[in-house]
């Protein structure tokens, strides 16, 4: 497998690089930035399977509530249930902080 994560918040839309050859235990430790402005207080991780001659395929996703990182201002690496149709299909850890600007 060849996986990569699409983080989304909103309309805003982030890719990670490809894990290539990163089968089941794919690391990135990238960082993205998204501007915050509103209420909505969840992220969304669609984890995909690139492929060369074929659509990706989507392997599942986790949505990460973001309540806890705007109250404590950040969050140290928290393991989050990865979902396909309903089904647990492993997990993704996250770490995330909140900056807000005045």
């Amino acid at each position: 497998m060849d996986p990569y994560v699409i983080l989304t918040y909103r309309a805003q839309e982030n890719r990670s690089s490809v894990a290539r050859g990163g089968g089941s235990n794919p690391r990135w430790n990238e960082s993205f930035l998204f501007t915050v402005s509103d209420n909505v207080a969840e992220l969304n991780l669609r984890i995909m399977d690139k492929d060369t001659f074929t659509r990706d395929d989507f392997l599942g996703e986790a949505r990460i509530p973001l309540e806890p990182v705007f109250a404590a201002g950040s969050i140290q690496e928290t393991s989050y249930n990865v979902v396909k149709n309903q089904n647990y299909c492993g997990e993704i850890k996250v770490a995330l902080t909140f900056n807000p600007e005045w």
